[in-house]
C-alpha cells in the first residue's frame, strides 16, 4: 500500500526520499517569521501545519529520531512509554487509527503487538519518513494516509481505539470538530486516547532554563500562537485549551472521561526537548494525556 493522500497538489516519488531534489526547502520569507497572539481560522491553521511539517520533518526526524525510536509508542517528551502506561488497553486483533503520526513510529509498535494500525498525519513529509524506516527494516509498510484530523476521510465504526502522541490536536483550530470526527469513526466502547503539552504550561515562557518558570501569560488566554512571516501569513500555529476546555469538547462529542495522566519526570532523564527539561519537569506539569472511552 503507497501513501494514500487526501490533497489536490502532485507529491514528490517515494523513491527519491533521500535526494535533495525531494527536500523541500523553506521560502525565503519564511526565515526569522514574526511570533504573535493572533486569531487563525480552520483553513489558515491547516495549511500552516502542513506547510511547517513539510518543511521540517528531516530536521524533526534527525534531532528526535533517536528517542522516538522506530517501533516505539512514547506518549511524551517525559519518556512514558504505552508498553508500561496500558492507556489503550488490550490492542491485540484491533483496528487502530493513530492521528498526527509523523513517522508510524506507535503504529510500528501497535503492529508488532498484534494490531492493525493505520497512521494518518497532514504532512507528505512525515509519511515519507515512515517509508524509509519501513523500507530501511525490510518490513511491510504501515498503512498511511495524508489528511487532515478534523476531516477524517474514513467511513463511521472503522476503528476500536483512537491514539495520538503529540499530533494534530494541538494544531486544529477546531478540536470540537476532530473530536467529533474522531468519536464517528470510532467503534461503541472504543479508546480515544491523545497527549498533548499540558495546558498550564502557555502561562509560561517556552523556555527550558530558569526563565521558564515564571508566568508571563494567562492560563484564560485562548488566542493562538502563530509565526508568521513578513506578509503576515501563518506559517505554524499552534492552539490553546484550558483542562476544562478539553473535558468539555469531549464529553460534548460523546467521550466518557476514564482517566487524565500528567507524567512526572523521571529520575535519570537529563535530555531537553524544546521547553521541556529537568528543571522544569521537576516542578510543574510538561504533558496532560487524556484517556477516554466513546459512548
Amino acid at each position: 500500500m503507497g501513501i494514500v493522500t487526501v490533497a489536490t497538489t502532485p507529491q514528490p516519488d517515494l523513491h527519491d526520499l533521500d535526494t535533495p531534489a525531494a527536500r523541500p526547502a523553506p521560502a525565503e520569507e519564511e526565515y526569522g517569521d514574526d511570533a504573535v497572539r493572533r486569531t487563525a481560522g480552520t483553513g489558515e491553521s491547516s495549511r500552516a501545519s502542513r506547510h511547517w511539517w513539510d518543511r521540517n520533518a528531516d530536521d524533526y526526524q534527525d534531532e528526535h529520531g533517536e528517542f522516538l525510536g522506530d517501533d516505539r509508542f512514547t506518549w511524551c517528551p517525559e519518556g512514558l512509554d504505552e508498553a508500561d502506561a496500558r492507556l489503550l488497553g488490550s490492542v491485540e486483533g484491533k483496528d487502530v487509527l493513530e492521528i498526527g503520526a509523523g513517522a508510524a513510529q506507535c503504529s510500528r509498535w501497535l503492529t508488532a503487538r498484534g494490531a492493525r494500525p493505520v497512521a494518518l498525519d497532514i504532512s507528505y513529509r512525515q509519511l515519507q519518513h515512515s517509508r524509509r524506516i519501513d523500507l530501511g527494516r525490510g518490513t511491510a509498510p504501515v498503512p498511511v494516509v495524508q489528511a487532515d484530523a478534523a476531516v477524517l476521510p474514513f467511513a463511521d465504526a472503522s476503528f476500536d481505539l483512537a491514539c495520538s502522541a503529540y499530533g494534530a490536536v494541538p494544531f486544529s483550530a477546531d478540536t470540537e470538530a476532530l473530536m467529533r470526527e474522531v468519536h464517528r469513526v470510532l467503534r461503541p466502547g472504543g479508546r480515544w486516547v491523545f497527549s498533548v503539552t499540558h495546558p498550564i504550561r502557555w502561562a509560561f515562557p517556552d523556555e527550558p532554563g530558569i526563565e521558564g518558570l515564571t508566568a508571563m501569560s494567562s492560563y484564560f488566554d485562548r488566542t493562538p500562537y502563530v509565526e508568521q512571516d513578513d506578509q503576515g501569513r501563518a506559517t505554524y500555529v499552534e492552539h490553546h485549551r484550558t483542562l476544562g476546555d478539553r473535558v468539555r469538547e469531549l464529553v460534548a462529542a460523546g467521550f466518557r472521561l476514564v482517566d487524565l495522566v500528567e507524567p512526572e519526570w523521571p529520575a535519570g532523564l537529563e535530555q531537553e526537548w524544546g521547553g521541556w527539561s529537568p528543571l522544569r519537569g521537576r516542578l510543574i506539569p510538561g504533558t496532560a494525556i487524556f484517556v477516554t472511552e466513546r459512548g
